[in-house]
């Protein structure tokens, strides 16, 4: 056992997802209410860790989630394809007219002074449909499964999505795996279902089966509705507010193994002081400080959760794991998209102190 956990050597997958898939569309640096043209990001919180781990690291995953038979829906699944991530898909019908649909995010890129802008279009979306018994979770974890992960976004959607997790964990954790869970709080999502206390009671629930938990301070306060630190952190990039809540955590939920988060400091839209932590099996860990040249800031964090949970996976040690979490994540701020486009040779070089210097 290693990080006080017990992780699987071998398994036909080595990280499942379960969440819903959306589509991004990217203005570039023109705000929405000018734009002209845009560029197209297959996304989702849980499907980008998939995607990051299968086409960086070279790992096999899969992501469980809701597809609609439309060109928008052949759009994502040609994306799920090329990212080598094995789709598991609960299939709607478009009725041609309202849906159900995939969703839609809208988030310009901003520049300078002027920051990102994000809404959404989540009307009649299908993932929030999904339900118990949508998943032949056996069959998908048949050949064995050895981590498995889901998210606060997709629990947000409806009052079913988080029981489709907390069947997957069940399930994942019969099978033998780890079990993930990234808070990523939204406040909006939350207020269409029931709002903050109906979140808490949700995400208590799901965490009860849970080994490894992502999430900042705010989330770990929105989301398990634990009291804010005692001690105020002097700038974003002081994990001693985020440290100081962890005691909170586990006692609440003492089969929490890990906690950890990326730490950013915005001084500008393009420029960002980026770190990352870690709470790992009651020891902490932090990762250097990199000034970021920032293309697009989306999906940064779900780089640091596939690089650290890659160097779970591969047994490296805990201060080398979240290293590469916060090389992944820094390495993906400065590509378009949400998912990666660095090779694990980069994520390597630069977590052991790499430079931009060029490469010949």
């Amino acid at each position: 056992m290693k990080y006080g956990l017990d992780i699987r050597q071998e398994g036909a997958l080595d990280f499942v997802s379960v969440g819903g898939m959306v589509y991004r569309l990217d203005p570039g640096i023109i705000p929405w209410r000018k734009a002209t043209e845009c560029l197209i990001h297959v996304s989702g919180g849980e499907f980008n860790v998939a995607a990051n781990l299968s086409d960086c690291f070279r790992m096999n995953t899969g992501v469980a989630t809701a597809m609609v038979d439309y060109p928008i829906g052949d759009l994502v699944a040609e994306r799920v394809r090329a990212m080598g991530v094995r789709p598991f898909y609960k299939h709607f019908k478009h009725d041609g007219v309202a849906g159900p649909n995939i969703a839609t995010v809208y988030s310009d890129r901003g520049q300078g002074v002027r920051a990102p802008v994000v809404f959404y279009n989540r009307s009649n979306e299908a993932a929030g449909r999904l339900k118990p018994g949508d998943f032949n979770w056996h069959a998908i974890f048949s050949g064995g499964v050895r981590w498995f992960h889901s998210g606060g976004i997709f629990a947000a959607l409806s009052e079913t999505t988080s029981e489709v997790i907390i069947e997957g964990m069940q399930a994942a954790k019969a099978a033998g795996a780890i079990i993930s869970f990234d808070l990523n709080y939204r406040a909006k999502l939350w207020n269409v279902i029931g709002g903050h206390e109906k979140a808490v009671e949700v995400i208590r629930r799901i965490v009860r089966n849970v080994d490894v938990l992502l999430g900042n301070e705010e989330d770990l306060q929105m989301g398990l509705g634990i009291p804010g630190p005692e001690v105020a952190a002097k700038s974003k990039l002081d994990p001693s507010a985020f440290f100081g809540m962890i005691d909170r955590v586990v006692k609440e939920h003492p089969q929490v193994k890990i906690v950890a988060t990326t730490l950013r400091e915005v001084h500008s839209t393009n420029r960002h002081s980026w770190s990352a932590v870690a709470w790992i099996n009651g020891q902490t860990y932090q990762a250097p400080t990199a000034e970021l040249d920032v293309y697009d800031r989306v999906g940064g964090g779900d780089g640091y959760a596939a690089g650290f949970i890659y160097g779970l996976l591969t047994g490296r040690s805990e201060q080398e794991a979240v290293n590469l979490g916060w090389a992944h994540g820094a390495l993906l701020t400065t590509f378009p998209g949400d998912t990666t486009m660095a090779t694990l040779e980069q994520v390597e070089s630069l977590s052991k102190g790499g430079s931009a210097r060029i490469q010949r």
